[in-house]
């Protein structure tokens, strides 16, 4: 656990800490368990002792009173510590993720071909450019209404999403998903369960009048739906694609992707999340990377597989999968879908567990982003898009489009 925190980047010390609350836990539950044995023996004696006997034994019993308090509230003081410096600590950093901070990832798969607009004779337009000519995006009264970082998708913008949102969800339900619409506020114990209070808790947004939390993922409430249940093992996997807007401060990134819908404080997605048995979660992990995989390669979109480092992982995650799609004006990739492992850790803060015959146990909880959709939006316009302003719809979404091929720019 010492190397895991190293790892993440995060204190060391930690580790130590919960130790020593621990083990305090321990020394006053026994120290108290013993007092309390001792007050009960002595209860049987007081009625059979003699007067003299009497006097002595209720004086004792007076001390134990007092004692029996003390030593409770020591217990119950070293258990709140150990709780709260467990939900402080992140996931244990599975042994083959790479060490290092955001940009030490590793490359683990291409796929696409980049493609050349020189050779094809025209500079690249970037989204919003797109997005505007094609009346599909509108930033400049979204930022009238709400602020900066919000939109509009409008006309052919707003069909895209319902397209691009039905043909997510067609695959996750072909893959044996069942679909899930989520809720987006939650109480506490659901954010802090799925460990989104730890060190991303600068990025939620907390309604502290009626003490909710707006989500930022739907991996919360799917990950809360079971929450103190015990499944049977013989019904898992059990698999949701859950659909649901997705409320993020975007906190420490003044400055960072301001043009268009890159980054934005609301946004909608379709999300992929399995509970599964401990030993069937790595399996799993790669599962869901490959519908990621399948879903990005059915856009046509250029991307490349990246095995996330370890400071970079988030508190829940042991292990993290990037599928990263080619932005050309940008000249790079950028994070489109995650699919992380998350072993047990979710799971034991929100108490859901396994039955596997007599044995109780806590399961495996996994999530992979299928469609963030105005990041998918800023990819399929760049990739897509045609000397004359146009943009050609890939095959997989026409169906949801009315058999459309083409996005074509509006008259002003």
């Amino acid at each position: 656990m010492r190397a895991s925190q190293r790892a993440r980047g995060e204190d060391v010390a930690l580790v130590d800490a919960l130790l020593s609350a621990d083990e305090r836990r321990r020394s006053s539950g026994v120290r108290f368990d013993e007092l309390r044995s001792e007050q009960k023996s002595l209860g049987k004696l007081i009625p059979k002792a003699t007067p003299e006997e009497r006097a002595e034994l209720l004086q004792r019993a007076e001390q134990l009173k007092t004692d029996v308090k003390a030593a409770e509230a020591a217990q119950n003081e070293a258990d709140d510590e150990t709780k709260r410096l467990v939900l402080q600590l992140g996931n244990l950093v599975h042994p083959d993720v790479p060490v290092g901070g955001e940009e030490d990832f590793v490359v683990l798969e291409t796929h696409g071909t980049i493609r050349d607009f020189g050779a094809e004779g025209f500079e690249p337009k970037d989204h919003l450019e797109l997005g505007e000519a094609l009346g599909a995006i509108d930033v400049e009264r979204g930022a009238k209404v709400s602020g900066s970082r919000f939109y509009y998708l409008t006309g052919v913008g707003a069909l895209l999403e319902l397209a691009l949102v039905n043909a997510a969800i067609a695959q996750a339900t072909e893959a044996g998903f069942t679909p899930m619409l989520t809720p987006a506020l939650v109480r506490p114990r659901a954010m802090e369960g799925t460990g989104f209070l730890g060190q991303a808790a600068e990025n939620v947004y907390h309604l502290e009048k009626d003490d909710y939390y707006l989500v930022g993922t739907s991996e919360v409430p799917l990950a809360a739906y079971h929450m103190d249940e015990i499944l049977d093992a013989d019904k898992l996997p059990l698999r949701y694609a859950g659909f649901s807007p997705c409320f993020r401060r975007e906190a420490g990134t003044y400055g960072k992707d301001t043009r268009g819908i890159f980054r934005v404080h609301q946004f909608d997605k379709v999300e992929m999340f399995s509970y599964v048995a401990p030993e069937d979660a790595e399996n799993e992990h790669k599962r869901l990377l490959e519908w990621e995989k399948q879903w990005l390669t059915g856009l046509e979109l250029p991307f490349q597989v990246i095995d996330v480092a370890s400071g970079d992982l988030g508190a829940s995650a042991s292990r993290k999968f990037d599928c990263e799609a080619w932005i050309p004006t940008q000249g790079k990739y950028r994070e489109l879908t995650s699919a992380s492992n998350c072993d047990g850790f979710q799971a034991r803060r929100l108490s859901v567990r396994m039955r596997d015959g007599k044995k109780v146990q806590p399961l495996a909880t996994l999530n992979g982003t299928l469609c963030a959709v105005p990041r998918t939006i800023v990819a399929i316009l760049e990739n897509h898009q045609l000397a004359d302003g146009s943009v050609r719809v890939p095959e997989v979404l026409r169906p949801y489009l009315g058999g459309r091929e083409l996005l074509e720019p509006v008259a002003k």
